[in-house]
């Protein structure tokens, strides 16, 4: 068998490609702009490489410092949002203050201001002049909640600093009896609970109440200090359901500042994002995450019975008639064992103080009769006034609400009926007639349905 013989052979490259490159080589050593070794090829490709650095490397660095902009101003905008919204330290300060000088008193303010036994802890502050934090107390986890709207103010216009304790305690003046704060109380609790033959016995809460110290006596900071909780629309609340199981319990208070049992389970997942990340979500993301995060169905129709229940208890109870004027799953909690709580009891509203906006107002469309966010009164176009009964009761704003919060996962052979009862209830009309005629008959047929499916279960 043959064998080639002879050298190799030479690879050699186009004669039209070894002169420009040749050429290009030549005139780069000629600028001094690379000074490339090595065999010609490796030398075109490293200076090709040398002369787009430069340019690489400023796209990198704008890219950087971009990247760091947007970050900073995230990170300015977080904080600068936090600090506005989280100034529970400021509401301490002005607390003991007013406690130091002898204006206000309360069952934990010894605790708060002296002893520092009240452990403020997550900031929950849905606005700046709310301010609301998780804390601990005895070992027990609680919610402090105070308001200092006049403390903004102040800070805001320094020629005003006192204004705080000039109008917040103000009331009662000294010397004032305690027949004279009896019947102050009273007038007070008229106009925005209504007149109703109840409110004696609620009056006699609050004077139960205004002894912190348990003297049988109501100092004059005493009186000063439960005069301002009543300025507060969810103590008034508070106070009125406190015999009611869905409402948070009230554990104490100093001055305006009161502690309620801790923050339930919120049955909204989207509660745990900044509340500047909320509005940008779309609701098909809010009912996913529903899916995803929240309840097991099961749970969820206890929640929702729950619920239900707080409905029935706001719709002609002891002191009156109250309407949600904020109906959002952020405000639906739950303790442990699944037991409906209201998380947020600030847009609940007595009847008389939603009459009272509405009298008289003057309207272009329905809009302009809407207190808080979604208790809407019809416009009288004629007379251009908003009149009087509002256009959706709290049972069918309710209905709308579990409408996505129930039939998301909810037993097939459940669920046609379930939409079916939902969708009648929704439309409930806010007219007193319809209201009395319907309210009660829906809202049963509901709790029903629901009961049936989970009762006999481990989730009942």
């Amino acid at each position: 068998m043959g064998t080639l013989r002879g050298r190799p052979a030479q690879l050699r490259w186009p004669r039209q490609l070894q002169r420009p490159a040749a050429t290009t080589l030549g005139v780069l050593r000629a600028t001094g702009w690379c000074q490339p070794s090595g065999p010609w090829v490796w030398e075109l490709i490293g200076c090709s490489l040398q002369g787009r650095l430069p340019g690489l490397r400023v796209r990198y660095v704008v890219l950087v410092w971009l990247g760091v902009f947007a970050g900073s101003w995230l990170v300015y905008v977080h904080y600068s949002s936090y600090s506005e919204l989280c100034r529970g330290h400021v509401c301490q300060v002005v607390i003991c203050d007013q406690y130091r000088k002898g204006i206000i008193s309360g069952s934990i303010c010894r605790d708060l201001c002296e002893l520092r036994t009240v452990e403020w802890r997550t900031c929950l502050s849905p606005a700046p002049g709310q301010q609301v934090y998780s804390g601990l107390w005895q070992d027990k986890e609680v919610t402090i909640k105070c308001g200092i709207e006049e403390v903004l103010n102040a800070k805001a216009q320094p020629e005003v600093a006192p204004r705080r304790e000039l109008v917040l305690f103000d009331k009662p003046t000294r010397g004032t009896s305690i027949k004279e704060f009896r019947e102050m109380t009273l007038n007070f609790l008229k106009a925005n609970l209504g007149d109703l033959p109840s409110l004696p016995a609620l009056v006699g809460q609050v004077l139960l109440m205004a002894d912190f110290n348990k003297d049988s006596h109501v100092s004059l900071a005493e009186a000063k200090s439960v005069w301002a909780l009543l300025q507060r629309n969810e103590f008034l609340l508070l106070l009125s359901l406190q015999e009611k199981e869905h409402a948070s319990q009230l554990l104490g208070c100093c001055g305006d500042l009161y502690l309620t049992e801790g923050i339930p389970h919120g049955s909204w997942p989207g509660a745990m994002l900044s509340p500047l990340l909320r509005p940008l979500l779309p609701p098909a993301l809010h009912r996913a995450m529903q899916q995803w995060f929240g309840p097991a169905w099961p749970w969820r129709a206890k929640i929702a019975i729950g619920l239900l229940e707080f409905v029935e208890e706001l719709f002609h109870g002891a002191y009156g008639t109250f309407y949600m004027c904020e109906t959002t799953l952020a405000n639906v909690g739950y303790t442990a064992s699944y037991d409906f709580k209201m998380a947020d009891l600030q847009q609940v509203v007595p009847e008389a103080t939603v009459q009272r906006f509405l009298h008289g107002r003057r309207c272009e469309q329905s809009a302009d009769c809407t207190y808080g966010r979604d208790c809407r009164a019809p416009c009288d176009r004629l007379m251009r006034q908003c009149k009087g009964d509002l256009i959706q009761p709290n049972l069918a704003k309710v209905c709308e609400l579990l409408r996505d919060y129930l039939l998301p996962g909810a037993p097939p052979d459940l669920r046609e009926e379930l939409g079916k009862q939902l969708r009648t209830c929704t439309t409930l009309s806010g007219l007193a007639s319809q209201v009395e005629a319907h309210h009660s008959l829906v809202l049963s047929h509901l709790k029903t349905l629901l009961w049936k499916e989970i009762s006999n279960t481990k989730y009942s």
